[in-house]
Order: structure tokens, then C-alpha cells, then sequence
């Protein structure tokens, strides 16, 4: 339970300070997050794979 209201209280705190950032930068560090998230995890995908 807790560990859902830190959750919750982080992701309050991330999106009022995105809703004070122009449209243009929030796209583009939403874009970068979403970059090394999937660069993460193919890299974690192919080093798990039995060979």
C-alpha cells in the first residue's frame, strides 16, 4: 500500500511539473524516455534468452 501511494505522489509531482513545460519539450523527453525504455528493454530481452 505504500509503495502505491509513493507511486501515486511521484507520478502528481512529474505531471504538474510537465503541465508547466511547452508542448514541444514535453514531447521530445517523452520521446527520449521512451527511447531508452525500449533500447532497455531489447537489451534485457536478448541477454535473458537461453542459448
Amino acid at each position: 500500500m505504500l509503495a502505491l501511494v509513493a507511486a501515486l505522489l511521484l507520478l502528481g509531482i512529474l505531471l504538474g511539473a510537465v503541465a508547466h513545460l511547452p508542448l514541444t519539450i514535453s514531447l521530445a523527453a517523452t520521446t527520449a524516455i521512451g527511447c531508452w525504455l525500449l533500447i532497455f528493454a531489447v537489451r534485457e530481452r536478448t541477454s535473458r534468452r537461453p542459448r
